[in-house]
């Protein structure tokens, strides 16, 4: 009898479907069974498709790609429509693939089966409520796999997925190490249970070894067939007393990664439906590991990029503690152009010429871009001003080199292969750490910031010149200041200023409140306080106000001089200088008084003190061919506080008191100051003069600073 008469008679089809074509063809049974007349036939896919149930028709799709993929056979349930879309009959499909390259061809039978009894559980195809838990499943896992930062997360987020109505209890996931495999982690064993599997050949006769190098599942539904297939290593898995296992390939890009073990205490068919909950779980795991795989490996890139470029700031220098921080940018190739440095000085004498502790350069900057390109920049830069600083060039020197030296290497740059050309701000400062006397030099950077001993925190305006890389041949003049004992030196680079939807005016203000809060003691805590204040702890990683802000690299650098001996309150002072090309100054002349008397009890004072001072220095730039030197210092007189302003130039002519008229523009600097200052007075210096005023503070009581 012929193998066609002996499946007619048992009510048996037999199809054939040629993916490549698109042709199914079909014996008399299985043409019946889709009612069609009972003849061999040949139809395309189309006309098939017409005769199932769309919903079993989309369902058995995946059965198929899942047997393709494994290599196993394809079982559903199908419901058999008539032409006016009414169910005639149920079949059952088996089929096995035959892969032939990128196509294949499946080759079964059908058979109709009897309806399903209300209340009984299909398990093929998956519908109703079983199908929607699994697709919820799915979503909530590649959701939660999508969200895992590093492999250890993966890892705990695989533990805790809670598969419809199979959940594994022992979990592990294999990787590849040359011809070795190894345990990257596992659930639901005990501490050293994972040691046979550790360094284990991928020759040996173990289901996850295999799995590596075939790249095709196993599905192990009894210990009994875990015997018969791996009879060498079922003594391993044995004592775990489980009943099921399934080990499933870790794909990513066509390459098997590894494996991923899920083992059952209670007995699992692996129906199409659990192969298929089991299968997309794994590639979504395999994903998410590769993910946390080259995040990690950016890390450790970064943190090495780091370390190497980031200086260490040594053994303690006496005199002074210094405190640094470095925080790139949130997401991707963590290491971006900010930097900072310290460099010990040549010569063990400070610039008045005595013996002393000797000087040291502070450096921070801000190459553009936040890629590996500005962080190799970087590095060639820092290297480049730490030569020109150790070869005794003066700041003003040491940036116009470092400038010259930027526009070289980039200027040749395209905006194809390179970026095009790059360019630098930069704060460089020489320390002398015996007369603490501060000489800075700006290329385009945010000015320094200094914590007076009594707390009160001033933004200290600079002279300064172009970004560095711009102009080859920029100036880049100095400006001078004293850092007083128990004083603490900020300078940092704009990302501590501008993150958080800050502008560099109210960045400056948040920042400015944190310097005065703090005690000045401990600037490892105080250099903490500030990077929290922007980006939150750093793991601290969920919405709220300390959540993640991080939008450019922060780089901060702190620096104060300790006293031997207790600290002698000194008189809060500030300096600065006012060239007759920058007239624009005036205002950070008004803004420095402003932030001298930022405790002063008498706001009307505090206005005529503005006044008289932009009346001062505008006398000088008007008047004067010379460049005018501001000195302001609040000091105790008498149980309150007296502020004291002088301005100085080289001029000999001394000002007079004139009688303007109504309509005058000017004129009037005199006639304010004695209607508003308390003294006030011209003296004549070596070469030049110097006017001055002093106000009593109105209401001040007890208040002193010392």
């Amino acid at each position: 009898m012929r193998t066609e008469d002996v499946l007619a008679a048992i009510a048996t089809g037999l199809w054939r479907w040629d993916n490549a074509s698109g042709i199914v063809s079909l014996d008399a049974e299985a043409a019946r069974l889709l009612g069609l007349p009972a003849e061999p036939a040949r139809l395309s896919e189309a006309a098939v498709r017409s005769r199932f149930h769309p919903v079993d028709w989309n369902e058995i799709d995946g059965v198929v790609n899942l047997a393709v993929a494994e290599g196993t056979l394809a079982e559903a349930r199908l419901r058999i429509m008539d032409a006016h879309g009414r169910v005639i009959r149920t079949v059952r499909s088996r089929s096995k693939p035959l892969i032939k390259g990128n196509d294949y061809q499946l080759v079964g039978t059908l058979q109709e089966v009897a309806e399903q009894l209300p209340g009984t559980a299909a398990r093929t195809p998956v519908t109703g409520d079983w199908r929607r838990s699994r697709e919820a499943f799915l979503l909530d896992a590649g959701r939660a796999l999508a969200e895992a930062r590093s492999t250890a997360e993966v890892l705990r987020v695989a533990a805790s997925l809670s598969m419809p109505g199979f959940s594994p209890d022992g979990l592990a996931v294999f990787g590849v190490a040359g011809e070795r495999l190894t345990v990257i982690g596992h659930h639901g064993h005990s501490e050293g249970d994972e040691g046979p599997f550790t360094s284990m050949s991928l020759d040996t006769d173990y289901p996850a070894a295999e799995v590596v190098r075939t790249g095709r599942a196993i599905y192990l539904p009894t210990p009994d067939e875990y015997l018969r297939r791996f009879p060498m290593t079922w003594p391993l898995a044995q004592r775990f007393g489980r009943r099921s296992w399934a080990f499933v390939p870790l794909v990513v890009a066509g390459r098997t990664m590894g494996a991923w073990m899920a083992a059952f205490k209670h007995p699992v068919a692996f129906t199409p439906d659990e192969r298929s909950v089991l299968t997309t779980v794994a590639r979504m795991l395999a994903q998410a590991l590769a993910r946390a795989g080259v995040a990690e490996s950016e890390r450790e890139l970064s943190l090495g990029l780091q370390r190497t470029m980031m200086p260490f700031l040594g053994p303690g220098i006496p005199g002074i503690q210094v405190a640094a921080r470095y925080v790139p940018t949130g997401g991707g190739l963590q290491v971006g152009g900010d930097w900072y440095d310290m460099i010990r000085l040549p010569g063990g004498t400070s610039r008045s010429g005595g013996r002393g502790p000797g000087r040291i350069a502070l450096v921070i900057g801000d190459v553009q871009g936040h890629d590996v390109r500005a962080a190799g920049l970087m590095g060639q830069l820092r290297i480049a001003l730490r030569a020109y600083a150790s070869e005794g060039h003066r700041p003003d020197a040491v940036l116009s080199r470092a400038s010259r030296f930027l526009y070289g290497i980039t200027d040749g740059d395209d905006g194809e292969h390179a970026g095009g050309p790059r360019f630098a701000t930069c704060l460089y400062l020489e320390v002398d750490l015996e007369t603490g006397t501060v000489d800075i030099a700006r290329a385009g950077h945010p000015d320094p910031a200094v914590r007076m001993n009594d707390g009160t925190v001033l933004l200290r305006p600079t002279a300064g010149g172009l970004p560095l890389g711009i102009d080859p041949d920029t100036d880049y003049p100095t400006t001078r200041l004293t850092l007083d004992p128990g004083e603490t030196l900020m300078i940092c680079t704009d990302g501590l200023l501008e993150t958080g939807g800050h502008d560099l005016d109210s960045g400056w203000e948040r920042v400015r409140k944190l310097l005065e809060s703090h005690d000045g003691q401990d600037l490892e805590q105080l250099a903490d306080t500030l990077v929290e204040a922007v980006h939150g702890p750093g793991s601290h990683h969920t919405t709220g106000p300390l959540a993640d802000r991080r939008e450019d690299d922060i780089a901060v650098l702190l620096l104060s001089r300790r006293p031997a001996g207790p600290v002698v309150e000194a008189p809060r002072r500030t300096l600065m200088t006012i060239a007759q090309a920058e007239p624009e100054r005036i205002a950070e002349a008004r803004e420095q008084v402003r932030q001298l008397l930022h405790d002063w009890a008498d706001e009307d004072q505090l206005d005529s003190a503005v006044l008289m001072v932009s009346e001062m220095v505008t006398n000088v730039l008007v008047h004067t061919d010379g460049d005018a030197l501001l000195v302001a210092e609040v000091a105790c007189a008498d149980r309150s506080r007296r502020l004291r302003v002088e301005v100085s130039d080289t001029s000999d002519e001394l000002p007079h008191r004139r009688h303007p008229g109504e309509m005058a523009s000017s004129g009037r600097g005199l006639v304010l100051m004695e209607m508003l200052a308390d003294a006030w007075g011209v003296d004549p210096r070596g070469e030049g003069k110097a006017i001055w005023f002093e106000l009593n503070e109105n209401g001040a009581g007890e208040v002193c600073c010392g």
